[in-house]
């Protein structure tokens, strides 16, 4: 971090604040897992590094499709190699047993193209021929790779996910899923680091109902509790 860094930034300590996202973000080094919330750790950083001034919005697309893609790629490698324990795994009802993001990224580079479809990742060419050009079928065909059976069986959410019609409808309908099943869920959020770059501030994600409520507990010293599942979480 000290390298990619300034010394205006270091002086700062950044990296300190930063550095423990980037590590969070290859698995747990105790229970030997990684899941979505150790994915999210890699955005957490990246996104640490455009609030600071690394990279500008201009950058957003090849961090997605460059940066993101290597840390894929690598992540990959981790898991064959090293046999790592799902982390919050829903087996056969969740997208993948390890990845959430690259399913987004994917199905929002896939909206408008004129020729596949989300019915395609069934075509074993499809995948074969256009998994290195697009993220979304190279995750599918790595799930093929891995996992024996028919597709509906060993990845029904997927193989469900293939019969809408576009793929704008996929990307609205992971987003939402995503929200669902990783930020609204205590197991996976209860690891957020905040800090000074990514900053937390409970008054105002907490709706105005339950920021009273808040209030109300710090007046009476009582504990307080985070309403997780509010529209700006």
């Amino acid at each position: 971090m000290k390298r990619i860094l300034s010394d205006e930034l270091i002086a700062r300590n950044a990296s300190s604040e930063i550095t423990p996202y980037l590590l969070a973000s290859f698995g747990d080094l105790q229970r030997i897992d990684y899941g979505t919330g150790h994915e999210l750790g890699f955005i957490f950083f990246l996104c640490s590094l455009r609030e600071i001034g690394v990279f500008t919005k201009e950058d957003g697309t090849a961090l997605v499709f460059k940066v993101f893609v290597r840390y894929l790629k690598l992540m990959r490698a981790v898991q064959s190699t090293y046999l790592l324990e799902p982390a919050g795994s829903r087996g056969v009802w969740g997208l993948d047993d390890y990845q959430f993001l690259p399913f987004i990224f994917g199905s929002s580079q896939l909206i408008g193209h004129p020729h596949i479809k989300p019915r395609s990742v069934t075509e074993q060419d499809i995948l074969d021929t256009f998994s290195e050009e697009y993220m979304y079928l190279a995750c599918v065909r790595f799930i093929m790779k891995l996992k024996t059976g028919h597709f509906g069986e060993h990845s029904p959410i997927l193989y469900d996910i293939s019969g809408v019609a576009f793929w704008k409808k996929v990307n609205s309908g992971l987003i939402k899923m995503y929200h669902d099943d990783v930020f609204q869920k205590f197991p996976v959020a209860q690891h957020f680091l905040f800090g000074s770059i990514m900053s937390f501030d409970e008054r105002r994600q907490l709706p105005a109902h339950d920021q009273r409520q808040s209030n109300l507990s710090q007046s009476s010293g009582s504990r307080k509790t985070v309403n997780v599942k509010s529209d700006d979480s």
